[in-house]
């Protein structure tokens, strides 16, 4: 068995394993609905040779076997329905909680799995993928499982008629494995392309809206829509070639085998190279050769969309064995909101570390801003703060605790994050201050006062409850980063990060936000990577990165005070620039 399938079945085990007993009734079901209808059949071919060929009309005994006969099929299709119901609820279940399972894990999933995802392939695997694991669930518990059991009743039924008729009929069906077989070393790798290049396609489809203005600005539709189109001429040379396999290998040639195993029995009874065949006999094969190519052309028929889930079966699996982060410690909550970094040394790629043995104490309570150059680490020290990474060397600790020691809840609830680029829900204004946390009225209300938004807010026609739209874009930048803010606060946090909130507002709602930070010094840990220098002028402490080390740190007085200090060189340039624009 490949990896692909083994990793298939073994996705299909997990996903089902609380549908135990739903699998096995629904398997009694279909055995037993099986073997009834292998008995319609028998009972034809028992008729036949002992009342319709010798005419001996019996009405009783006619009557109980014609019933018999009704009765065996009502009794198929009843069960059939409910085999039906138990593995189709199978599958639906399996696939919901495997989609959750899989959305959940996504969620879970460490920074730096991000830092090399494509959004649009992450899309499919949730959503297309695991709807197509239900497809896998549907070939296999269905038509496959059904399709081998109705074989075996059919084979055996004629084993028991005549054991040497059967024996012609089954040496004609390896022809159908082989079948089988070409049809999967053919297909196989056309379909795995195929499932490819769709993902392919919902990443470029994802990436063009999401950058929309800049592809636009840029002039590069023509570019992207060729690019766009080789993809789709590719997904579609896949598709062709998946189809040439289906002409020749599925209905056509699995046809040409049910008459050559139809004109076999037909030759062998009427030369009677088998002794002692009756009338019934005949009958009783015909039926049951139909019932065995029937279920072998659904079989094969079914292989193209069976290759496929196996193909997302094992893109799903694979997602899901991606490793999640690091299970944090069981601390207890942060009281004061106390931070250092001691002897960090922190690189994406370790052999090129972007952080250099930093060692930096900041005290609860107090607004330290971090600036620099680009590439500086600015950022990346953020990052390690919010655990999104571990560093290589040292610790990052909070209240003298390293970072892993603290709960996931204690730290999401003492560290508050507002974010350069802030992330709206396409929701109301109450629902992305909440997120999700049952916050009551007040408390939102008390957030959006804190940051300066509330006036905003309630200047909306329907106040809170007013939708921001995807993305907030009926609010301008400024307008949503204050919204992010007052998020941040809902949560009370000891620790408040932002990272470089007002890189992208204008001046008045740079003084709405300095406005906020000044109402809440001293009451919580406030740590600002800055862009403009001017929104951290009234910080405690002023700490300058450069090559990932710590080159300056002071107030703001003390730096401008060292003669052509990074800092000094910094502020100097962006005031001229602001003089600049102003002129």
């Amino acid at each position: 068995m490949s990896a692909e399938r083994q990793q298939a079945m073994a996705l299909l085990r997990h996903a089902a394993a609380p549908e135990r007993h739903h699998v096995w009734l629904g398997f009694f079901c279909l055995l037993l609905a099986a073997l009834l209808e292998a008995c319609g059949p028998l009972l034809g071919k028992y008729f036949i040779d002992n009342y319709l060929l010798p005419r001996h009309w019996v009405a009783l005994d006619v009557a109980l076997l014609l019933g018999g006969i009704l009765l065996s099929g009502l009794v198929a299709t009843l069960l059939r329905y409910l085999q039906l119901l138990r593995l189709a609820g199978v599958a639906m279940r399996s696939a919901r909680r495997l989609r959750e399972e899989v959305y959940g894990h996504v969620l879970a999933l460490p920074m730096a799995f991000f830092d090399k995802a494509i959004t649009g392939q992450l899309v499919s695997r949730v959503t297309n993928d695991t709807e197509a694991v239900k497809q896998l669930y549907v070939q296999v518990l269905f038509v496959m499982l059904d399709s081998v059991i109705v074989v075996c009743g059919a084979l055996a039924a004629m084993a028991w008629l005549n054991w040497r008729l059967a024996l012609v009929v089954m040496l004609l069906l390896p022809a159908v494995f082989l079948i089988v077989w070409l049809y999967q070393r053919w297909s196989a790798p056309s379909v795995t392309k195929a499932r490819q290049l769709r993902s392919d396609i919902n990443a470029q489809v994802a990436e063009s809206i999401a950058g929309m203005s800049v592809l636009q600005a840029s002039g590069a539709e023509q570019r992207f829509a060729r690019r766009f189109a080789d993809t789709n001429q590719q997904l579609y040379g896949a598709r062709m070639a998946e189809l040439r396999a289906n002409a020749w290998l599925l209905r056509p040639a699995l046809d040409l085998l049910n008459v050559l195993l139809l004109a076999t029995v037909i030759w062998v009874f009427g030369s009677h190279r088998v002794s002692g065949l009756e009338v019934g006999v005949l009958y009783a094969f015909v039926s049951y050769i139909a019932r065995v190519v029937e279920p072998l052309i659904q079989i094969t028929m079914q292989f193209s969309q069976l290759q496929q889930a196996v193909v997302a079966a094992s893109r799903v699996n694979g997602l899901l064995r991606e490793g999640l982060a690091a299970a944090a410690g069981e601390g207890s909550s942060i009281t004061a909101g106390e931070v250092s970094f001691r002897s960090v040394r922190f690189g994406y790629d370790a052999a090129h570390p972007v952080l250099h043995d930093v060692s930096l104490h900041i005290p609860a309570g107090a607004f330290y801003g971090i600036v620099g150059h680009t590439g500086s680490g600015k950022s990346t020290l953020l990052s390690l703060l919010l655990r999104f990474y571990a560093p290589q060397a040292g610790d990052v600790c909070i209240d003298g605790r390293p970072l892993a020691t603290i709960s996931d809840l204690a730290f999401r609830a003492g560290v508050g994050l507002v974010p350069q680029d802030p992330f709206l829900l396409a929701a109301s204004a109450r629902d992305n201050i909440d997120m999700g946390r049952g916050l009551s009225q007040a408390a939102v209300e008390a957030a959006a006062q804190a940051a300066g938004v509330h006036e905003l807010i309630v200047a909306l026609e329907h106040g809170y409850d007013t939708d921001m739209g995807e993305g907030g874009t009926r609010l301008s930048v400024g307008q949503k980063q204050l919204i992010a803010i007052a998020r941040a606060l809902a949560g009370q946090p000891r620790i408040l990060l932002l990272d470089e909130a007002t890189s992208h507002i204008d001046s008045e709602t740079e003084q709405l936000v300095q406005q906020a930070l000044a109402r809440l010094h001293g009451k919580v840990t406030l740590i600002s990577i800055a862009h403009r220098l001017s929104t951290i002028r009234d910080a405690d402490q002023i700490v300058v990165l450069n090559h990932g080390a710590i080159a300056e740190q002071g107030s703001h007085d003390a730096l401008m005070a060292i003669e052509r200090g990074i800092y000094q060189r910094l502020y100097l340039l962006q005031q001229l620039e602001s003089v600049v624009e102003q002129g």
